[in-house]
C-alpha cells in the first residue's frame, strides 16, 4: 500500500472511473479497482464522494426491480467456454470503419466473460457463424451448449447445420417469458449502459489527446473492463476465472516509484492510533 498526495489520488480515481479500460463502473467497482492500486487515508469516503460528482452516471443509471426466476434449469459448465449466452444489440448507429449498425454480444457462463462482436443487423447466419468462428472459437473453445433467445438467424437450417459440426446443442428461450438467457440480456444493458456514458453528448467520444471513438472503437476497451470488473453473479474477476490471471492496465503502474508505507499503518485508524500514542508518550 502507497501514501500519495491530493493530485495522484485525483488521477487515480479519474483513471478507475472515466477511463474506457475501466467503463464508469459503479462504487463497489471503483472502490475494488482503487484498493487494488493504491491506499491513502479516508480512500473509501474520497471514491463515494468521487462517483456521486460523476454527471453522466448518474443520468445514465437504469432503475432496476425484482427480476423472476429462471423457469427452464441451466446446466452449469465445468470449464470456461463450454456454454455461452448469445444475444444481440440492434438499432445502432453506424460505427466503425465497416459502418456496423449492431453489436452480437456472447458471453461465458462458467467465468462471465464477454466478446462483443461490431456486425451489421442484416448480416446472414453464415457471415455471423464465420464472425463467431473468426472471433470466438478460434481462440478459446468449441462451445457445447449455446443459450440464445429466439431470432430467424438463429433458427436458420444453415445456421443449425453450423452448429452440429461444432457438437453444439442449441437451447432457445422466449425474450418475453422465460428468462434463460437473463446473463445476456443483462451484460446488453451492461453494455448499453456504458456505451450511453462515454457517447451521451454525440455519437463520438474524444480522450484527453483528443482522439476520437466511436461506440464500434470503444468495445475492446469495454470488454476489457467488464473482464476486470468483479461478476455479481460469481463474485469474482471474470478473467481471473477464464485466464487464471488479472489483466495489468495503466493506473497499474501508478504507484510503482511510490514509497511503501509500513504494513502496521494499513488503516486509517491504525495510523491514527499511532499519532494518539506519541502524543501520549510526550505529555
Amino acid at each position: 500500500m502507497t501514501a500519495v498526495d491530493r493530485s495522484l489520488v485525483n488521477l487515480v480515481l479519474k483513471e478507475c472511473h472515466y477511463s474506457p479500460f475501466s467503463g464508469h463502473p459503479s462504487e463497489d467497482r471503483i472502490r475494488e479497482k482503487v484498493k487494488n492500486c493504491i491506499w491513502w487515508p479516508i480512500w473509501k469516503i474520497h471514491v463515494a464522494e468521487y462517483f456521486k460528482t460523476c454527471d453522466r452516471c448518474q443520468k445514465a443509471n437504469n432503475s432496476t426491480g425484482k427480476r423472476l426466476e429462471n423457469m427452464i434449469k441451466i446446466q452449469e459448465p465445468s470449464r470456461p467456454w463450454e456454454i455461452v449466452h448469445m444475444d444481440r444489440v440492434t438499432s445502432l448507429p453506424k460505427g466503425g470503419c465497416k459502418s456496423c449498425n449492431a453489436c452480437l454480444v456472447i458471453l461465458n457462463r462458467f467465468s462471465t466473460v464477454p466478446i462483443f462482436l461490431p456486425c451489421h443487423k442484416d448480416d446472414t447466419a453464415m457471415d455471423k457463424a464465420l464472425l463467431i468462428w473468426k472471433r470466438v472459437v478460434s481462440l478459446n473453445d468449441i462451445f457445447k451448449n449455446i443459450i440464445s433467445d429466439m431470432d430467424s438467424k438463429l433458427t436458420s437450417a444453415l445456421w443449425e447445420n453450423l452448429h452440429q459440426l461444432f457438437g453444439t446443442k442449441l437451447s432457445f428461450s422466449s425474450a418475453y417469458h422465460t428468462q434463460t438467457n437473463g446473463l445476456a440480456e443483462r451484460m446488453i444493458q451492461t453494455l448499453e449502459d456504458m456505451v450511453r456514458r462515454f457517447c451521451a453528448y454525440g455519437l463520438e467520444l474524444k480522450d484527453f489527446d483528443l482522439f476520437t471513438y466511436d461506440w464500434c472503437t470503444l468495445l475492446p476497451e469495454l470488454k476489457l473492463a467488464c473482464e476486470i470488473s468483479i461478476h455479481a453473479s460469481t463474485n469474482e474477476i471474470p478473467a481471473i476465472l477464464d485466464k487464471q490471471w488479472n489483466p495489468r492496465l495503466p493506473q497499474g503502474s501508478l504507484g510503482e516509484d511510490l514509497v511503501e508505507i509500513h504494513p502496521t499503518a494499513s488503516s486509517c485508524e491504525g495510523i491514527l492510533e499511532k499519532y494518539r500514542n506519541n502524543a501520549v508518550r510526550c505529555m
